[in-house]
């Protein structure tokens, strides 16, 4: 008896069961699938670790920073107080040179005949006691103040007549622009 050849067969079995085709299609794709989601999970996993790792670092570095500030506070806090000083201490020398000039006009607007007891500032103005020796630089000097462009309004509040001294003694309130008083009266 003739031995048979072996044959090759280069065409699958042709009569293999659809159940036997699921599931070496399932454990393929299954594998498949199970190796695309470990790598998905795995890569998931390492940026977790290096968010966490970034987020170490940016606290570690507001912890650095805040450290520097709490340090640096009291400087800033001085720093800010003498600002605020300095400020102050500007507006007020720029009021004084104000104040300075506003009485050496009303100084300048005196007359002939006309010396000053007081000049002195308040919260409503300026309050001026002055000495004349007749009626005329008085009205003058009322006049003078009267076009002076930063009073608001002129009160005579006092006059006296000494007649020993041949001196008539005046005190005049003087209210600022800016300062209130429109209610006070204007003298003559």
């Amino acid at each position: 008896m003739a031995k048979r050849p072996d044959s090759i067969n280069l065409l699958k079995n042709s009569n293999e069961n659809t159940a036997n085709i699921v599931i070496n299609w399932a454990l393929t794709i299954g594998r498949l699938l199970i190796i695309i989601v470990e790598i998905v999970v795995l890569s998931a996993l390492v940026y977790r670790f290096m968010l966490d790792s970034q987020l170490r670092d940016v606290n570690s570095q507001i912890n650095q920073d805040q450290a520097v500030l709490n340090q640096q506070k009291k400087n800033e806090e001085n720093y800010r107080n003498l600002q605020d000083r300095l400020a102050l201490e500007a507006s007020l020398i720029n009021q004084g040179k104000d104040q300075v000039k506003t009485f050496k006009d009303i100084v300048n607007f005196a007359p002939q005949g006309m010396t000053f007891t007081s000049l002195s500032t308040g919260t409503n103005g300026i309050e001026i006691v002055a000495n004349v020796n007749s009626i005329f630089p008085l009205s003058t000097f009322i006049n003078s103040l009267k076009n002076y462009p930063i009073i608001d309004s002129i009160s005579i509040d006092k006059i006296e007549n000494n007649t020993a001294n041949a001196i008539i003694t005046v005190t005049i309130s003087v209210t600022l622009k800016g300062q209130g008083g429109a209610n006070a009266s204007t003298g003559n």
